[in-house]
């Protein structure tokens, strides 16, 4: 009877649309890897990892989300352990240390550590939702934030860090932040980014952010007009190939900027570029208003959730998908400097879409478990 009741309130309308975003992004893959033969294997591991995720849904969604609240605190040290080992036998690549290797399977553990600071700091303010908010209330929950953030960022892994540290203040505020707290924060955090920015471009070294972290930053918000290929290279690309596709788009396998391999990491940071070009205006707002859709469906179950910790999981998830989706496409219109972070669900990487998944697996625990759901 209570399988009956759980797989009654499973939110389907959530589950068909991430189902929907992952198959396209197996499709915009095979098409972005545009014939290179290092990539071939990409989309048959992408396919393995959406099976997989599709499965890891269901089996998280049937466990009862409150479960998680009692292992928070493991979890928690599981996730720092785990990234102070990649930061000592981790596989680098591209100038950081972010992934275990086994066999074939890349391991990244912050991509997990974004789904562990969600319960953890769930479970924090829900358990301290009656308490004052006040400097102490705070300090808490960023000890435990940046406890985990400093291994991201040794790896280094900004964009990352940045993502965790979203996270935290969002669920901050939900949480009942006070308005002179909020404004104290804006402040400071408007000096802390001018006081980097001016760091920046004196050419001072800054502590946990390397050269070509600088580079992206000074690029960005000093481009050189003259600039034809570098650290411009790839943005200069990827607005080529947006405007290249049109309102409707070259048609899918037709780009010939993706075809012909001008666009870089055209199936990862890039994707959203490539399939701007094969589909179009048209076809892009359809997968944008898609994503929005899941971070719509995340938030309904939020508000209705019947209890805090749930609804601040699902709240958390929310704003990680948006956040991601938002800077993703942000960087590929040149609104953003350059990031590493992933189109959510379409853009190819193992980790990334399995910690996703374990997202909306938590996010659908919470839809079926809580009892006074009316979908």
């Amino acid at each position: 009877m209570l399988r009956r009741e759980i797989w009654r309130h499973f939110d389907y309308w959530l589950f068909g649309a991430v189902l929907i975003l992952s198959v396209f992004g197996i499709v915009m893959i095979r098409s972005a890897i545009a014939g290179n033969q290092e990539l071939a294997g990409s989309v048959q591991s992408q396919t393995i990892y959406v099976a997989l995720g599709m499965g890891i849904i269901l089996v998280v969604a049937s466990i009862n989300y409150r479960t998680w609240s009692s292992l928070s605190r493991l979890m928690y040290i599981f996730g720092v352990v785990m990234l102070i080992g990649i930061n000592i036998i981790g596989e680098a690549a591209f100038g950081s240390t972010r992934w275990f290797r086994a066999g074939v399977i890349n391991i990244q553990p912050s991509e997990l550590a974004k789904i562990i600071m969600i319960i953890v700091l769930a479970d924090y303010f829900s358990r301290t939702a009656g308490q004052p908010k006040n400097l102490i209330w705070i300090g808490k929950s960023a000890l435990m934030t940046f406890g985990m953030v400093v291994w991201i960022l040794l790896q280094p892994n900004l964009s990352t860090s940045i993502v965790v540290i979203v996270i935290w203040f969002a669920l901050l505020w939900i949480s009942g932040l006070p308005t002179r707290y909020m404004i104290i924060f804006g402040v400071a955090g408007i000096l802390i980014f001018a006081a980097l920015v001016g760091l920046l471009a004196a050419g001072v070294d800054v502590p946990f952010i390397e050269p070509y972290q600088v580079n992206r930053i000074v690029n960005f918000l000093f481009p050189d007009p003259n600039a034809r290929h570098g650290e411009t290279y790839n943005i200069e690309q990827a607005l080529i190939t947006i405007g290249n596709g049109g309102l409707f788009g070259k048609g899918y396998g037709a780009g010939t900027q993706v075809q012909l391999r001008f666009l870089k990491v055209r199936h990862t940071d890039f994707i959203f570029s490539a399939m701007a070009e094969e589909f179009g205006f048209i076809g892009t707002t359809m997968i944008i208003g898609l994503l929005v859709f899941v971070v719509i469906r995340c938030l309904r179950v939020a508000q209705k959730a019947s209890d805090t910790f749930g609804s601040l999981i699902a709240y958390g998830i929310a704003i990680l998908i948006f956040f991601q989706m938002a800077v993703n496409i942000g960087v590929n219109l040149n609104v953003l400097p350059v990031t590493g972070l992933t189109l959510p669900f379409i853009s190819y990487g193992g980790s990334s879409l399995i910690s996703l998944v374990l997202g909306i697996g938590l996010v659908e625990s919470v839809a079926a478990h809580s009892q006074t759901l009316d979908f």
